[in-house]
């Protein structure tokens, strides 16, 4: 691992939080989201994927492993667990404890040093939660990583790491509960699940124009035409920071977990972002925390990249025409994308060889910042 320093953040003391977040005295709580990133094949269902190719995201001092004896470029997966963050809020000084388990998946970064070793579960024990300010570490240049800490949390101290959360990320193998297909121009959603999905989103930035739709309380299936694509960026993270919050998330939460993952949410692309219901959590990451908790929150949104007929259709043009400005517009997920259309071909598929060039697999840049 790489020498890190420490910066002071900027935190607020207990006596500053806003009253919604400070708790009464003597008690706990807890807050919690995260995201299951998937690609939906052409029956709606996850496929997999390499969910961990390309450069790191994280700074260097989060603590990573787990994934011996594979190379992480190697891990096919359905589902990406992208950036869980772990909020802590009391009116004084606790010591708690806290158990993470993942029995579909696999546990790849944490942060601060957990308890033991971590592969389907994660350990944290003796974790010092103290309200008011404190120094966090950081790296060189900028991560996604920090956008997390701006919220009214307490800071908190694992052996000599401190931070303003508990952090993990992982792969795992399970379906999130929601499967687009498109019929036509329609794009229907299903649930697959027995708990209605409180507010399903389907987003489509075409060359940067951009729409949505939104679907409350799905059960069943619904049919939806694409989106109108007369929106923006700002009406589309106004929908999913209200959502969020209605689901229990604090506002500073709920802005946080939009600025570490705007850019990546509304990039080149279509996809369905899901409130994935509680139940659903619980059952793929069970969480124990003690003392137990006053309240918990866990919100979690399920993204589902979906190829729709007009990306397949730019697609295939940019495979034939050599054009790689466009298809690196796909980023991670063109590759799979390749393949269906690929598959749908019956294995024939004119790519020239500009485009042979640019889909072969590169080098992982394992390195840290």
């Amino acid at each position: 691992m790489l020498s890190s320093r420490y910066a002071l953040a900027a935190v607020l003391t207990a006596s500053s939080f806003a009253a919604s977040t400070l708790p009464a005295p003597g008690t706990l709580i807890v807050h919690e989201w995260g995201t299951f990133t998937s690609i939906a094949g052409p029956l709606g269902n996850a496929i997999a994927w390499l969910p961990l190719s390309g450069p790191s995201d994280l700074p260097c001092f989060v603590h990573r492993g787990g994934v011996n004896p594979n190379p992480k470029s190697t891990m096919y997966s359905l589902v990406r667990m992208e950036t869980p963050v772990l909020y802590f809020y009391t009116p004084k000084p606790q010591t708690v404890s806290v158990h993470v388990g993942f029995p579909a998946g696999l546990i790849t970064e944490w942060y601060p040093k957990a308890a033991g070793p971590v592969q389907k579960s994660i350990d944290w024990q003796d974790v010092q939660v103290s309200p008011g300010d404190s120094q966090f570490a950081t790296g060189e240049g900028a991560s996604h990583y920090y956008a997390a800490r701006a919220t009214d949390a307490a800071p908190l101290q694992v052996g000599e790491e401190r931070e303003k959360l508990l952090f993990y990320r992982g792969v795992g193998d399970f379906d999130v509960p929601v499967e687009p297909v498109f019929e036509g121009t329609s794009l229907r959603l299903r649930n697959t699940g027995s708990a209605p999905i409180p507010v399903a989103l389907v987003f489509e930035n075409r060359g940067g124009a951009m729409g949505y739709r939104v679907v409350r309380g799905l059960t069943g299936q619904v049919s939806l035409d694409a989106p109108n694509l007369a929106s923006n960026a700002a009406a589309v993270r106004a929908q999913l920071a209200a959502a969020l919050e209605e689901m229990g998330l604090y506002p500073k939460e709920a802005q946080a977990m939009l600025a570490t993952w705007g850019d990546s949410w509304f990039e080149e692309g279509m996809r369905v972002f899901c409130l994935v219901p509680r139940a659903f959590v619980d059952g793929v990451l069970p969480l124990d925390v003690k003392p137990a908790p006053k309240q918990t929150v866990r919100v979690f949104v399920g993204r589902v990249e979906v190829l729709s007929p007009a990306m397949r259709e730019t697609i295939e043009t940019a495979l034939a025409a050599g054009d790689v400005g466009a298809l690196a517009k796909y980023g991670r997920f063109l590759p799979r994308f390749v393949d269906v259309i690929r598959a749908s071909h019956g294995g024939n598929l004119n790519v020239s060889a500009e485009a042979v060039a640019f889909l072969k697999p590169k080098a992982v840049e394992n390195s840290c910042r």
